[in-house]
């Protein structure tokens, strides 16, 4: 069974930074994509990056220049670089394979970002 923890998550104002991580168990990082998501009250769970096996990356518009999507193979972890926050980016973020696998989604870490 996959295990996945989040982590780095909190409280920062507008045009703030944070460093989400997502660290996994087995080699579910070492051989899928993996992708960020994230969910707002009221919506649905959306993708917001991802990163192959071969590290091309791929983000949604309205992140774009502001997040950054990487990972380290021997330690299992996935990473979200955030800059720039907006109060939009406020949500539950969450890490999983893309396409995402049911079975393997943590308890995500909150990101709120308000003044």
């Amino acid at each position: 069974q996959v295990h996945v923890v989040e982590s780095g998550g909190g409280l920062v104002q507008p045009g703030g930074s944070l460093r989400l991580s997502c660290a996994a168990s087995g080699s579910i990082l070492r051989v899928n994509t993996m992708g960020w998501y994230r969910q707002a009250p009221g919506n649905k769970r959306q993708l917001v990056a991802y990163i192959s096996r071969d590290d091309t990356t791929n983000y949604v518009d309205s992140v774009k220049g502001r997040f950054t999507i990487s990972r380290d193979n021997a330690k299992n972890t996935v990473f979200l670089q955030m800059n720039s926050l907006k109060p939009e980016d406020t949500a539950a973020y969450y890490c999983n394979t893309y396409p995402a696998l049911g079975g393997v989604w943590g308890q995500g870490t909150q990101v709120t970002v308000s003044s």
